[in-house]
C-alpha cells in the first residue's frame, strides 16, 4: 500500500479513509458501491450513517488485506 501511495499523484490518506483506500486500489469508491460492498460484507448498521459505515468498511478491508498477504480478494474488486 505504501508503494502504491508513493506512486500515486494524489495524496491519498488510505490509512484512515475508505474512499482513499479504494481509490488507491483502483476500486469504485462511490457511495453506492460502498453500500453494495457493505451489504456483501454483511454490514448490520445503518447505511444512511455513512461515517459509521465507512469506518466499518475500512476495518474490513484492512483485515482482508492482512489475511490475503496484502492483496484484496478478487470478490471485493467487483
Amino acid at each position: 500500500m505504501e508503494q502504491l501511495a508513493s506512486e500515486n499523484p494524489q495524496k491519498l490518506n488510505w490509512r484512515v479513509s475508505i474512499v482513499d483506500m479504494m481509490k488507491l486500489l483502483g476500486v469504485d469508491s462511490s457511495l453506492d458501491h460502498r453500500k453494495q460492498l457493505a451489504t456483501e460484507l454483511k454490514y448490520s448498521g445503518d447505511m444512511n450513517d455513512s461515517a459509521s459505515m465507512n469506518i466499518w468498511l475500512h476495518k474490513q478491508l484492512i483485515q482482508a488485506l492482512a489475511a490475503n498477504g496484502g492483496k484484496l480478494p478478487a470478490d471485493l474488486l467487483d
